[in-house]
């Protein structure tokens, strides 16, 4: 890596990784106010400078990707947080891409207020990380506020002059294109209808996105999010592992106003100490919970996954409870929703885009949502993640742990990915991620001690 751009710890790219470099987007305006700040001498704009030509460098290098469309087979199913669409079935392939494009898509921005102590503007090249976070983060809110099944109406903002399908919602939660060329009258009764039902989970929408806006404010927001990392020791600018994202995030939500019946409890040790979940949801009322966003930290074996972890994510990935996996590979995170077969279903968030600003009445969408899923083989998949789950209460949380520890067991032959234990942890509440630890993870009638002193990027080899 160039020296000179030290402030991007994001790992480059090989040819083999079908992530190519898009220099449309680097335009002659945005080159301009660069060249004629060169001569200036006051110390405060060569910084600003400096931090302009570094986040140009890092965008080209790593941001700047083209929006390719991946070949997906109608032989076999695509998985995406539980569901099954058959993607040789008409409606279920628009279902799946519906779904998908109501994902919240977090990605590289440019132009925001700069972080705290130093002049940076932009993220590009070294806050994939935290990006892939907020978009786990951000699936877990839409299941905590959203009713079930819900998706982006995109017809209502994106096509505000096609009137010829509207979509409404059923009982159920799934969607349906309906045909309103019936006449002219008619037709508007029908969408204004439907735009009135929509308002209230509009505003929720735009309310959860404009939390991972990129301005101080913002409690998810890039901001916040360096601001919190630093008592890790990182700084804006740094590689941020999976594992401190993972606490990070925790941190972000107990410091949250807006989420009083929300929780983020992160495994320790790839363990998930019931006892330690259970104080943290239990709330003064009796028989009430808060709902609770499970993160867990882990390493799947050496330099790849092997064929038994590989099947034991895919289970993971079909439980309905699992909101997704930060990983990707080495230095270059992801945010994995799905498979199909032996491919990830993943969300990038190397494209880097301008910042949007939400103050604005009606600010536009579009830029948070994906419209064309992307895959990546198994093979790829660094072993270094984080997965998350969510349940809604108690009842819920049982039935994670039952369901999860089904999945779990897959993976027979080698060591669980993590368990569960009764009881709490060793660890101080609310520490930071531990880094030389000796864990133990328990197995049937036995155990294996686990030095973690080499470990990569604070996670427990398994």
């Amino acid at each position: 890596m160039n020296p000179s751009t030290s402030s991007a710890r994001c790992g480059g790219q090989s040819p083999a990784d079908d992530l190519l470099d898009d220099w449309l987007f680097l335009s002659t305006e945005s080159a301009q106010p660069q060249v004629l700040e060169v001569s200036r001498e006051d110390r405060e704009d060569r910084g600003q400078l400096k931090s302009k030509l570094i986040s140009a460098w890092n965008s080209v290098k790593y941001g700047w990707t083209l929006k390719q469309k991946s070949k997906f087979s109608k032989s076999s199913p695509v998985i995406m947080f539980g569901q099954s669409y058959e993607l040789k079935d008409h409606g279920e392939r628009e279902c799946f891409r519906r779904s998908f494009a109501s994902l919240l898509w977090l990605t590289y921005r440019r132009g925001f207020p700069q972080l705290a102590g130093c002049s940076l503007t932009t993220d590009s090249g070294w806050g994939c990380v935290l990006r892939t976070g907020q978009m786990l983060l951000a699936q877990g809110l839409l299941l905590h506020l959203m009713p079930p099944g819900w998706t982006w109406t995109v017809s209502h903002h994106a096509v505000k002059d096609d009137l010829d399908l509207l979509v409404t919602r059923s009982v159920d939660g799934a969607d349906r294109g309906q045909d309103v060329k019936e006449g002219s009258n008619k037709r508007g009764r029908k969408l204004s209808l439907g735009s009135l039902l929509d308002r209230p989970m509009e505003a929720t929408h735009r309310r959860v996105v404009s939390w991972f806006a990129d301005r101080p404010t913002a409690p998810f927001g890039i901001h916040q999010l360096v601001e919190l990392g630093e008592s890790s020791g990182k700084k804006a600018g740094d590689w941020y592992g999976p594992s401190i994202v993972a606490h990070i995030l925790r941190k972000t939500v107990a410091a949250s106003a807006d989420l009083p019946n929300l929780v983020v409890y992160v495994a320790q040790d790839c363990t998930i100490y019931l006892e330690d979940v259970r104080r943290s949801c239990e709330r003064p009322l009796p028989q009430s919970w808060k709902s609770v966003i499970i993160l867990v930290p882990v390493r799947l074996g050496g330099q790849e996954l092997n064929r038994s972890y590989i099947t034991c994510v895919k289970k993971l990935l079909t439980l309905q409870c699992c909101i997704g996996i930060i990983g990707g590979k080495p230095k270059h995170s992801l945010f994995f929703v799905g498979f199909q077969d032996d491919h990830l279903l993943y969300l990038d968030p190397h494209y880097c885009q301008p910042t949007v600003d939400i103050t604005k009445e009606n600010f536009p969408l579009e830029t948070f949502h994906c419209k064309y899923p992307r895959k990546m083989s198994f093979s790829r998949m660094d072993p270094s993640c984080t997965i998350g789950f969510y349940a809604k209460g108690q009842k819920d949380f049982e039935s994670l742990c039952t369901v999860v520890n089904e999945a779990l067991s897959t993976s027979a032959e080698t060591y669980p990915i993590f368990i569960f234990a009764e009881g709490k942890s060793q660890e101080e509440e609310r520490t930071n991620t531990p880094t030389n630890t000796i864990t133990y993870i328990q197995r049937k009638n036995g155990r294996r001690r686990v030095d973690t002193s080499n470990s990569l990027d604070e996670f427990v080899l398994l």
